[in-house]
């Protein structure tokens, strides 16, 4: 029996459909990849909360207040310099982006460890990374850990079905780090080109564990320096603080006439002190 001819345009409709179907769930699923790409973090920033910022600010304007008024005994004066304490969250945003950003690394290498073990097995990339963040649970159960949270991401995308290039070059984006970057564009490029995958991760592995054994003895080496400049930096403001209380009228032309000029300017000269020491003591590998 003939199949009327009506069925053919049929045909051909639902195939649009379906086709126009696909297109908006495509669309759809690369919307919520964006969205998903732009709420994940920044690690070349850190920001503070609404709370940490205020412990700063108030921690800080007591410690300036309190300096102010050890060396120049005057309420105004060291109300003035209290406010220095607004600048405490720009130090405090550093130092705690720095210390994550060191952690980052160093787990990056122990994942890194643990994906070039998986490959030399054997098994699989997706099946690499999958190991790699159960390596990484044993030793941070409770998953604090940024890698841990980065890596669950690349293996979601890779369960949707997105390539690993793009997931590794997004979180490479988003760290701003050389290792990870160059990590990234290597796999990205072997991926492409059929390199030999374990020997890039092997290699990028040992070439981060040395530089972070590098940093570790030159912490080492300039742990007492820094631990004297901290010292140094310490004894004025104490042998200040000891004759105020022992030798009050001693003390006293300090708080008048010349004494302030003289006051500002040695407290000038240790905040400058202070900020070259910081300096000095930041090496880079």
């Amino acid at each position: 029996m003939n199949r009327p001819h009506s069925s053919v345009p049929i045909s051909e409709k639902e195939q649009g459909e379906q086709a126009m179907k696909r297109r908006k769930a495509g669309g759809k699923a690369e919307r919520i990849t964006a969205q998903r790409t732009n709420t994940l973090p920044d690690y070349s920033v850190y920001h503070l909360s609404i709370r940490q910022r205020a412990a700063c600010v108030i921690l800080g304007g007591v410690l300036f207040s309190f300096i102010g008024y050890l060396f120049y005994h005057h309420l105004i004066l060291s109300l003035l310099l209290g406010a220095g304490g607004l600048m405490i969250p720009k130090f405090w945003r550093r130092f705690m982006l720095d210390r994550r950003r060191k952690t980052l690394n160093l787990h990056f290498k122990q994942a890194l460890y643990s994906l070039s073990s998986s490959l030399s097995a054997g098994r699989s990339v997706e099946n690499g990374f999958r190991d790699a963040v159960q390596d990484l649970l044993l030793l941070d159960p409770g998953a604090s850990s940024d890698l841990i949270f980065e890596l669950k991401v690349i293996v979601s995308r890779l369960e949707y079905g997105e390539p690993i290039e793009v997931a590794l070059q997004d979180f490479a984006r988003r760290a701003g780090m050389e290792d990870i970057t160059n990590f990234a564009d290597v796999f990205s490029t072997c991926k492409r080109t059929g390199g030999d995958l374990v020997e890039v991760v092997r290699r990028t592995s040992s070439v981060i564990g040395e530089k972070l054994d590098i940093q570790q003895e030159i912490s080492v080496m300039i742990a007492q320096k820094r631990f004297e400049s901290k010292a140094l930096l310490a004894a004025p403001f104490l042998l200040l603080l000891f004759m105020n209380m022992t030798s009050p009228d001693y003390m006293e032309p300090m708080y008048s006439g010349a004494g302030i000029l003289i006051s500002t300017f040695a407290l000038a000269a240790l905040g400058g002190c202070f900020l070259w020491i910081s300096k000095m003591m930041n090496i880079k590998v």
